[in-house]
């Protein structure tokens, strides 16, 4: 069977053919011709199943076309939120926040987890060992906070990442360095703190960054969206 998994996040969109849970090589395209990108994907190959999780709304038209290209579409965005209720989520979440719940069910069965998403925002949800959503907390991201910071100060430089860890700044640049960066450490040491025995997962663009920066032990899944499209994928085929 042919499955096609798309993401379609608040920077870019990600998509990956699946055999089951594996994932075949990882495709990603950043910019505003999403449609014709995706039709370039279908052309190569009709598949079967395709799954898409998308924090854009996505049109009816779009929809209907999409549909006629595959054997069988499931799209969660905000307009349809049926999959996340099956799945025991609230449906005010993001759809690839709520595909990455999924999937570290599937991963970390029997345990509980706090799932941080490194993004524009940063997400951190809790799951209880039983597969129950406990809840979460959104924040801004770190490239937000250095945005923010150069938008709404009046004489603050904007800031990119920065290559070396300091705890303190010296400079104008490297004191705001210092503040987003500590500051997101302050935070994700509280809240696995306040979690002593969960399993901690980190993903999203920044994940691999401050995965180096604590000094807890965390399990780092760059594709984690996608993983949970292809357990949707292989629960719908069922």
């Amino acid at each position: 069977m042919s499955v096609l998994l798309i993401e379609i996040g608040n920077t870019a969109l990600k998509a990956a053919w699946a055999d089951g849970n594996l994932l075949r090589k990882t495709m990603r395209y950043q910019g505003e011709k999403i449609m014709d990108y995706i039709a370039t994907l279908l052309e190569k190959e009709k598949p079967d199943t395709l799954v898409m999780a998308s924090v854009r709304d996505i049109s009816p038209e779009d929809e209907a076309w999409i549909a006629g290209r595959c054997g069988q579409l499931v799209l969660i965005d905000r307009n349809h939120t049926a999959m996340l209720k099956a799945y025991g989520l609230p449906d005010y979440l993001t759809p690839d926040r709520g595909a990455s719940l999924i999937a570290v069910k599937n991963l970390f069965k029997n345990k509980d987890c706090v799932v941080f998403d490194f993004g524009t925002t940063l997400s951190i949800d809790f799951l209880a060992a039983d597969g129950t959503y406990e809840g979460g907390n959104i924040s801004p991201g770190s490239r937000t906070r250095f945005k923010a910071l150069n938008r709404y100060s009046r004489n603050l430089p904007l800031v990119n990442m920065p290559k070396t860890d300091k705890q303190y700044g010296t400079s104008l640049v490297s004191s705001i360095e210092a503040g987003v960066i500590s500051g997101i450490k302050f935070e994700i040491d509280g809240y696995i703190a306040s979690k002593p025995d969960s399993v901690v997962v980190f993903t999203g663009g920044d994940a691999n960054y401050f995965a180096k920066q604590t000094s807890n032990s965390v399990f780092v899944v760059n594709n984690l969206v996608l993983m949970g499209l292809a357990a949707i994928a292989e629960d719908y085929d069922r």
